[in-house]
């Protein structure tokens, strides 16, 4: 078993930033790692992945504007966001998953204002 443990989150105006973290309690360094995010009355979506390898993959809502990260010797990742938009405001969960492991930690609310 994996726990994740998010933070990082908050309030921030339009065109405000935040950086979101997420720390494992074990080794990730085999784990694709990723944000998701579940605004209320919707599906949860994806935001970024990144490999092990340092692959990483957006959504194209986010394309220049979130940057994921990990340091897998702090069993930890980021996601940087710059630019925040009121459609960004949601729940943002870290998952980690590898072959048929798939963790969740408990998600960071995450509210833009207009």
């Amino acid at each position: 078993q994996v726990q994740l443990v998010e933070s990082g989150g908050g309030l921030v105006q339009a065109g405000g930033s935040l950086r979101l973290s997420c720390v494992a309690s074990g080794g990730i360094s085999l784990f694709v790692m990723g944000w998701y995010r579940q605004a209320p009355g919707k599906q949860r979506e994806l935001v970024a992945t990144v490999t092990g390898g340092g692959n990483t993959n957006y959504a194209d809502s986010v394309k220049g504007r979130f940057t994921i990260s990990r340091v897998n010797v702090l069993k930890s990742v980021y996601l940087q966001m710059n630019s925040l938009q009121p459609e960004d405001t949601a729940v943002y969960y870290c998952n980690a998953r590898f072959r048929s492991s798939d963790y969740w930690g408990q998600g960071t609310q995450v509210t833009v204002s207009s």
